[in-house]
């Protein structure tokens, strides 16, 4: 049991606590003790991928938080809170309410390589303190900005055509109402997927009390400090009130399971059938064949000298048994990570 198992983190559930249930899985099944740690943090509050590192794997759970994320998330216009999030108190309010001409003509604006002050409520440290234990506790927090990339940000319109596609609801819900009734589909639009809806997009010119947008960030991203930008930007204020992550890495819902269906699993002796391998973690890594006596040279912490390869990282193995993460250079390999397979 060395690889990942992708949950689909259900709201409310913290990731350590997925770590939890994922541990209690293998106990439950039978399979022994193993290390288990997850790929990158996602709030309560937030649903969707969330990778989950079992044995040797947990050796590359580091390289997960440098991998880049996609996240639907939909932003509420008119009241901004403390937490940015709908878990927070109201600190700030406003009358306007942008259109989706306005929201559209703004994106531009977010993508690229940008600067965000992240959250007051944020795992990072101030003076070696929790940011979001300093908040709680009633103290100011001014956080650094901090350089990020946002590799895009569309809207969920699709096909330039008045439809959307929904999960659970209306994407663009107006200020003059409740979202029409009326179902229509974008010319060449794919048909909605089990549990989805297709409905009209707002007017171009209806004020919005909310709208939902999907972005493809770096690393050390906060979408919720994204929203709150874009809410301002947009001559308002507002927080998040969905925040889905549909791909982190490598890994995407189609390989995701629900808590129920991971206890399942367990019961059955069955987890091996989700286990992703761990070499799927490193898919943009080359592979670097090994004969036995490189392996074992790799395994001793020894450096192969005269391989003919590319400077770079590579993915090293033998007869697809998972040796080393190594850095070759000059034709040296070194192990960056051995794994105890």
């Amino acid at each position: 049991m060395h690889g990942w198992i992708i949950l689909d983190k259900p709201l409310g559930l913290g990731s350590t606590q997925g770590v939890s249930a994922v541990k209690r899985a293998l106990r439950s099944g039978g399979y022994g003790k193993f290390k288990v740690g997850h790929g990158g943090t996602l709030d309560p509050l937030a649903t969707g991928v969330l990778p989950i590192a079992v044995g040797e794997a947990t050796k590359l759970a580091g390289r997960m938080l440098d991998s880049d994320k996609i996240y639907d998330f939909t932003v509420m216009f008119g009241v901004q809170t403390d937490t940015l999030d709908a878990e927070g108190v109201s600190i700030a309010t406003s009358d306007v309410r942008p259109t989706l001409v306005a929201v559209e003509a703004v994106l531009a604006q977010f993508t690229g390589p940008i600067s965000q002050v992240p959250p007051a409520y944020s795992a990072l440290k101030v003076d070696g303190e929790r940011a979001y234990d300093l908040a709680r506790a009633g103290h100011e927090v001014v956080l650094a900005s901090r350089a990020v990339t946002i590799h895009s940000l569309s809207s969920p319109v699709r096909g330039g055509g008045p439809a959307q596609l929904v999960e659970g609801g209306f994407r663009g819900r107006s200020a003059g109402g409740e979202p029409p009734s009326t179902a229509v589909q974008a010319d060449g639009g794919p048909p909605p997927r089990a549990g989805e809806e297709l409905q009209e997009a707002p007017l171009p010119h209806t004020p919005l009390e909310e709208f939902t947008l999907t972005a493809h960030v770096s690393k050390g991203t906060y979408i919720r400090s994204l929203a709150r930008d874009i809410a301002i930007a947009l001559g308002t204020v507002g927080h998040v009130t969905m925040l889905r992550r549909t791909k982190a890495g490598p890994f995407d819902l189609t390989a995701a399971i629900s808590l129920d269906k991971l206890d399942e699993l367990a019961r059955g002796n069955a987890l091996e059938d989700v286990l992703l391998p761990l070499r799927v973690a490193l898919d943009d890594i080359p592979a670097l064949s090994l004969t036995p006596d490189q392996a074992g040279a790799l395994r001793q912490g020894r450096i192969l000298a005269g391989i003919a390869a590319d400077d770079g990282q590579y993915f090293a193995e033998l007869d697809a048994v998972p040796v080393a993460l190594v850095e070759v250079e000059d034709g040296d390999v070194r192990v960056v990570r051995g794994f105890n397979l």
